[in-house]
């Protein structure tokens, strides 16, 4: 079973991006973020024409987050319950026996300001329902734009960088806290080579100079880490016409065992 995260930024201007990617990596489910339309204009015929079922959750001009899978994803829910927010940040289901969350992160624009108190409080409110949800279905991914790197190997100029946004130690508290319910870092289950990002600065020829950061996570829980074969960054996409500023990424999670098999 293939999991894909990608923060797509806006849908109406990249579907067909999304079509292609998908139609050369049919992954069984993908959670996009950014797709910036309301709920009418999400495109739910072009992806069911190409053999995936739909939710969405869209919001005009900013955020939105959607789940394609291969089979109905079951028992959805949007944002974060319990947790006041206009934004549609949060989307999860579950899919073949795994339950799903594929989030949007708030950006927090810099530390100090009103976006990243709000940063702080939505970080918090996630973790305390993540922990829930965790009690609640063991086999568990946590997918999505974190907007917060883990450390200096996911910045390309980690010096410069420390304690600007998304390298603040604020945030990578967050971020180590949700790893501490039971969760690990999917990519960083498998060696990986430096400077291994997936995003990039529209400006100054980010992507070209790989001047980038890793802020796109795939987090899996305890039950499900023996299962995972192996997690990428698809950076293919970035060289379209037009790209996202985004990589998809990509877990390998084999089925669990049969009842009753030996294996």
């Amino acid at each position: 079973m293939k999991l894909a995260t990608w923060n797509v930024n806006s849908l109406g201007v990249r579907l067909p991006q999304v079509l292609e990617w998908l139609a050369a990596n049919p992954v069984d489910v993908l959670a996009l973020q950014e797709l910036k339309l309301t709920d009418d204009k999400f495109p739910a015929d072009a992806f069911e024409a190409i053999g995936y079922h739909a939710q969405w959750f869209g919001q005009k001009t900013y955020n939105g987050v959607a789940l394609l899978t291969r089979t109905p994803a079951d028992a959805v829910v949007k944002n974060i319950p319990g947790f006041d927010d206009d934004m549609s940040r949060v989307i999860t289901g579950t899919v073949e026996g795994i339950r799903v969350i594929g989030a949007y992160f708030p950006n927090g624009q810099e530390p100090g300001s009103d976006k990243f108190e709000y940063k702080m409080e939505w970080l918090t409110a996630l973790r305390r329902w993540v922990k829930d949800e965790l009690a609640a279905h063991p086999n568990l991914v946590l997918m999505g734009d974190y907007n917060i790197t883990f450390d200096e190997d996911d910045v390309w100029d980690p010096v410069n960088l420390e304690g600007t946004i998304h390298c603040t130690e604020e945030e990578r508290y967050h971020l180590r806290a949700l790893v501490a319910l039971g969760l690990c870092d999917s990519y960083r289950l498998f060696p990986y080579p430096p400077k291994s990002f997936s995003w990039w600065d529209y400006r100054d020829a980010g992507f070209r100079r790989n001047r980038g950061m890793r802020i796109d996570h795939i987090l899996v829980s305890q039950a499900l880490k023996p299962r995972v074969t192996g997690c990428v960054i698809d950076k293919t996409p970035r060289k379209n016409e037009r790209p996202s500023d985004h990589a998809p990424v990509v877990v390998e999670i084999i089925p669990a065992p049969a009842p009753g098999s030996s294996a």
